[in-house]
């Protein structure tokens, strides 16, 4: 390791930390907006179920430019940033299908962009706070197949994503709150 990284490779907690309570605040509006405003109102349902991954692929982003992610980090991040952004554009097609498509879709991203978190928080654990995104990723995993199945089978509603995404936003806040020993230390 060099010397110039080792500086920015001490504040990937700070920027993880600062990311982590973002997407905390973010995912639980965009919760409420889905599942109180977005199924009366078709355009905005749209926009949401864009913003979702291509928020998850911005997030992504960041945390691939902070320093001192290893090489393993890289590639899942740089996969996940993908295939978010894949299913954002998946996404915008299906919310003008159907509400079954909707969750065919968001189930097989789920999948891909969970198995793509866990494998980041396995790589990242010695960092500290990474055992809720570990947890989040499998769960993730497991969720996502019960989105397609939903999906498959027909359902008529998607409102059952904003638990997801509410679920995920308290796991990102318990890895910030983690976070906050290797931010001190």
């Amino acid at each position: 390791m060099t010397t110039t990284a080792l500086p920015a490779a001490a504040t990937l907690p700070r920027t993880l930390r600062r990311l982590y309570i973002v997407r905390f605040g973010f995912a639980i509006v965009w919760a409420l907006l889905l599942a109180l405003v977005a199924p009366n109102v078709a355009p905005l349902l749209a926009v949401l179920l864009v913003l979702y991954p291509l928020v998850d692929a911005g997030s992504v982003f960041t945390e691939l430019r902070a320093a001192g992610t290893s090489a393993r980090s890289r590639v899942t991040e740089t996969v996940n940033i993908v295939v978010s952004i894949l299913a954002a554009i998946a996404l915008g097609w299906a919310s003008f299908v159907s509400p079954a498509a909707v969750l065919a879709v968001w189930g097989v991203w789920a999948v891909l962009a969970g198995a793509t978190q866990l494998l980041t928080g396995i790589s990242r654990r010695t960092l500290g706070g990474q055992w809720p995104l570990m947890f989040s990723g499998g769960l993730s995993v497991l969720v996502g197949f019960a989105f397609l199945a939903q999906g498959l089978g027909g359902a008529t509603s998607v409102t059952s994503v904003a638990g997801y995404a509410t679920l995920g936003g308290v796991l990102f806040l318990v890895s910030a709150i983690r976070l906050t020993r290797a931010v001190r230390a």
